[in-house]
């Protein structure tokens, strides 16, 4: 042997022994640990998509909380520009799942929004209220909160000085774009006769401001934040068209649904439990500041605590209005969290409704299909969850006081064209 090799073992010999006696108490494998190359588990990282929202607070706080850790799954929050690329990546499997619209997975599914026939699931409802119709300061004097005779005066009126009147929601046959529709029917106001276009939430109010739109619908903090700057003011909340209405779930890649259906069902108790949480007002207290920060939302914590606690600033010295038990919520002894069919049913027949499907799905296939009603029973019922015994039966709207049978979508049309 050369004294090359020998000096060569002589020093592995020493380097062993050094590990040896740094680590006298350790397993043979994790002597050598330091030399091996960490091995990562694909696949142990769920991503969760959210967009700038209030009601991404579930999410957000299920990770600030450590409510996700606690339950031993390893989640990352993926802050999002657009529904759309929400869509996108939750289709690719880019994110597993994602706070997302109630009425996106039916909107995309039935080719409103996205390629027919793409299939998102939802999970569980993450909130109920909290969205806001605003109108621009051009508007302040003529029409006031809820005056709903007046929109369409209002709205005629710009119409004949010249002007055109633009609307916004954030996305086809999501959740605001169905409230919009809603507010310019019972406005009295053709669909047809205004301009309606697309903007991600985070800039309606830099778009309003430079005199793009004259009214949208989004969600908070986005209403609050018009009426700080002294952009807008809040027409209505989308509480007051419809008290309790579903508004963002969590909804999930099919293939994640299905692969890894333990791992859902741990984010889904993690998020109960933030939901849990956030019903509680001191603890909302101490999330606002958390949404507020550039990592998450980026608006004032101020706005968002009020809005969040239900006081809402109107703007145009209109003073404020106090929502007790129907501003946001997120859990409500589970009448939240719990996704029911019959939502699905209602936002599919707004489709019909309001031109955006030519001829009426196949709603129940479509709702049964969607929603992964069988795996949240799992949850709650792990969780000690009331589940809700209202699905499929009929409800009522709160401002124009139409009723809508689940079970017989096509009477509530024939209502609707009345």
């Amino acid at each position: 042997m050369t004294l090359i090799k020998i000096f060569k073992r002589a020093c592995m010999c020493l380097v062993c022994a050094f590990v040896l006696i740094i680590t006298p108490s350790a397993t043979y494998e994790n002597k050598f640990a330091a030399f091996k190359k960490p091995v990562e588990k694909k696949g142990d990282v769920i991503k969760i998509g959210i967009i700038p929202l209030t009601d991404c607070a579930p999410v957000v706080m299920a990770k600030e909380w450590k409510l996700f850790e606690k339950y031993g799954v390893n989640v990352e929050i993926s802050k999002e520009a657009s529904w759309a690329n929400v869509r996108d990546k939750l289709l690719t499997g880019e994110l597993q799942a994602a706070h997302c619209l109630f009425g996106m997975p039916f909107s995309v599914y039935t080719g409103v929004g996205g390629k027919a026939g793409s299939e998102m699931k939802i999970a569980m409802v993450l909130n109920v209220n909290g969205q806001a119709v605003t109108m621009s300061k051009a508007f302040c004097g003529k029409v006031g909160f809820k005056q709903m005779n007046k929109v369409g005066p209002a709205i005629n009126a710009a119409k004949a000085g010249g002007k055109e009147i633009t609307v916004a929601a954030t996305f086809p046959g999501g959740t605001h774009d169905m409230w919009m529709r809603n507010w310019l029917s019972i406005a009295g106001v053709n669909q047809n006769d205004v301009k309606q276009i697309t903007i991600p939430p985070p800039q309606m109010v830099a778009n309003m401001k430079v005199g793009n739109m004259d009214a949208y619908c989004v969600g908070e903090p986005w209403g609050g934040v018009a009426v700080k700057q002294g952009i807008g003011f809040t027409q209505v909340s989308t509480q007051d068209l419809w008290k309790d209405h579903p508004e963002k779930a969590l909804v999930v890649n099919k293939e994640f649904s299905e692969s890894r259906r333990e791992d859902l069902k741990k984010v889904m108790m993690a998020i109960i439990d933030a939901c849990m949480f956030l019903d509680e007002m001191a603890n909302r207290k101490q999330a606002a500041p958390i949404l507020g920060k550039p990592s998450y939302v980026n608006a004032p914590a101020d706005v968002i605590d009020n809005r969040l606690a239900g006081i809402y600033d109107l703007g145009c010295n209109q003073g404020q209005q106090v929502y007790n038990g129907d501003m946001m919520m997120f859990y409500k002894k589970g009448m939240v969290t719990f996704p029911r069919k019959s939502y699905g049913i209602w936002f599919m027949t707004q489709y019909v409704r309001f031109g955006l499907l030519s001829t009426p799905p196949d709603y129940e296939a479509i709702a049964d299909k969607l929603i992964l009603q069988d795996l949240y029973k799992e949850v709650a019922a792990a969780k000690k969850v009331p589940i809700p015994t209202d699905d499929m039966k009929p409800f009522s709207m709160t401002m124009d006081k139409t009723v809508f049978d689940p079970t017989k979508p096509e009477e509530y049309l024939k209502i609707c064209k009345k």
